[in-house]
């Protein structure tokens, strides 16, 4: 039996960046506290708190806290202005580790909805990273997740539309909702800013996957990327499976199997992909 890692698995370097910079201001006698997790994985984020890293979740929760002795940090999603500026108001130290690529889309939103523009984002409207986006938007702003939203999609004023994406979505849903919106003939400005690490880990799987006897998705269970990874596997291979830990890999793998492909979400740690194909080997 073969196995078979994607190359792209785990951290991507939004991510890593990210947690590397927390660890290391863990290390500190502030005190360290997220806006939101760090990153969708409960391994990680409890490894933190045992650290001193504590995690708010509402400009409210500022309050409670001494900005003479805290650092609030964003994470690789970002944050929207308001929530970013009353943080700053408020006096904390903040760092920043917002991905670079998700801060561009912030950028082009924010500057396309001051030209007037109304802005639509392809994504999932309860995740933070879209939440985010929105926040920078200074006009009419909609979010659409998948083909059949986009049929029922109707701008809601008479100007140019930018259309942006969550940077972790699906590639093949971009391009099938894009076709739909320039059939019904809107003005749409296409700016594609899904991320190369996504678009690359996506293509990988998929790849993989068409060829693997069974496939292995490993990441946490709130992770947008992680899910859209294992049903761009399932589409190519029945045999998909989606695994949190260890715990959770207790398959029967029937003799005719000669190829099982792996893959894992952006924030998923090395450590848990390693312990993945050490079990397998076993």
């Amino acid at each position: 039996m073969e196995i078979i890692t994607a190359g792209s698995a785990g951290f991507c370097f939004g991510v890593k960046r990210a947690v590397d910079t927390v660890y290391e201001l863990s290390s500190q006698d502030k005190k360290i506290y997220t806006y939101g997790p760090i990153i969708h994985n409960e391994t990680v984020i409890k490894d933190l708190e045992k650290r001193g890293v504590g995690i708010i979740n509402s400009p409210e929760e500022l309050y409670e806290l001494d900005p003479n002795d805290t650092v609030i940090v964003i994470r690789s999603h970002g944050v929207s202005e308001n929530i970013y500026n009353s943080i700053a108001e408020a006096g904390f130290e903040i760092v920043d580790t917002t991905c670079p690529f998700v801060k561009r889309i912030h950028d082009a939103v924010s500057e396309a909805s001051n030209n007037g523009e109304e802005i639509l984002i392809l994504g999932s409207s309860d995740h933070p990273e879209v939440q985010g986006i929105m926040g920078w938007c200074h006009g009419p702003v909609q979010v659409i997740e998948d083909a059949s939203d986009s049929h029922d999609y109707k701008p809601l004023t008479n100007k140019p539309i930018r259309l942006v994406s969550q940077t972790t979505f699906n590639n093949k849903k971009f391009e099938d909702i894009v076709e739909i919106l320039k059939l019904n003939k809107y003005n749409v400005n296409v700016m594609n800013t899904i991320c190369n690490a996504t678009l690359q880990r996506q293509n990988e799987a998929e790849e993989l996957a068409s060829k693997a006897d069974i496939m292995i998705v490993i990441g946490d269970r709130h992770s947008s990327n992680t899910r859209k990874l294992y049903e761009i596997c399932a589409a190519k291979c029945p045999e998909t499976h989606f695994i949190e830990t260890l715990d959770d890999l207790n398959l029967e793998v029937p003799k005719s199997v000669r190829l099982v492909g792996i893959t894992a979400g952006a924030s998923t740690p090395q450590n848990l992909i390693e312990e993945v194909q050490k079990e397998w080997k076993n």
